[in-house]
């Protein structure tokens, strides 16, 4: 018996950060509901700091020269459907600061199926029983707000 690989979806997701260390989540509602970071998949010819920077202004409105784009946090690999086809998602998180002013929802040009964006503390974040994707954000972003950020990416699990 084999098994093919699903075909690959390079992806680009941003950890944004405001001035006082909260983080900012989207929440959809598909699969039972969940909050992820903002993202998505790479347009042809596109590279992974170009794409986190397009997702920010399409989803959110965010200029990007309000966006400090820093390093590449973590990287994670994912079997998941999008549009009825299975495909292996890579994403690469990049750490990302803008102030929460910047935000305009009104100016996004592809919101997709975003139900509301929120600023979560550590706190929130750790205790929350609600889903939130990727695993293992919490303790991510705990590690950069105490000037610990990753020499080479994490590899955050599903």
């Amino acid at each position: 018996m084999t098994t093919s690989t699903p075909p690959l979806r390079e992806a680009a997701r941003a950890i944004v950060l405001d001035e006082d260390d909260r983080v900012l989540l989207l929440r959809y509602d598909e699969n039972g509901g969940f909050w992820a970071t903002p993202g998505g998949s790479l347009e042809d010819g596109e590279d992974h700091a170009t794409a986190t920077l397009r997702e920010l202004r399409e989803e959110l409105g965010i200029d990007e020269k309000a966006v400090e784009l820093g390093v590449q946090l973590a990287e994670r690999s994912k079997d998941h459907l999008v549009g009825g086809r299975e495909v292996r998602q890579v994403e690469r998180y990049f750490l990302t600061r803008v102030s929460p002013g910047d935000v305009d929802p009104a100016r996004a040009t592809q919101p997709d199926n975003i139900r509301e964006y929120r600023w979560w503390t550590q706190d929130e974040l750790r205790s929350t029983s609600e889903t939130v994707y990727p695993r293992g954000l919490a303790d991510l972003v705990a590690a950069v707000t105490e000037g610990r950020t990753p020499t080479e990416p994490v590899v955050l699990a599903g």
